[in-house]
């Protein structure tokens, strides 16, 4: 069999169960929307009025006052079995790229210090 064939059949495989991990995102959304709710240094990202998210990546997101302590979470969190992981590093932070020319990213600094993404495999439903 062709290696395309394979990936064809896959790829159909996996988008007839789409609707069901669609739905077990938003069923593990939910449950750590409950899980963090008494937490007001932390914000889940949640979708925005009038969209409708498909939660494929379960972020965290830590208020500027306890950004200082993400480290320290992501450390904890592993230790005990929890896969959590920074959100990226900015582009112009990667050697190939720390001589080009980038804006301030005042935002972009401001999030990549705060973010922290949570597991968010369909398994854990």
């Amino acid at each position: 069999m062709q290696h395309w064939r394979l990936n064809a059949a896959l790829g159909c495989a996996q988008f007839e169960q789409l609707p069901s991990f669609l739905d077990s995102k938003r069923i593990l959304f939910n449950r750590y929307k409950e899980a963090f709710r008494n937490i007001s240094q932390v914000d889940l990202y949640s979708e925005p009025e009038s969209s409708h998210s498909n939660y494929w990546l379960q972020t965290l997101i830590l208020d500027e006052s306890v950004s200082n302590q993400k480290d320290d979470v992501l450390e904890t969190t592993i230790s005990h079995g929890i896969m959590t992981r920074p959100a990226w590093t900015l582009l112009h932070k990667l050697s190939p790229f720390q001589d080009c020319h980038h804006a301030q990213l005042k935002v972009s600094k401001s999030l990549e210090r705060r973010i922290i993404n949570l597991p968010s495999s369909v398994s854990l439903v």
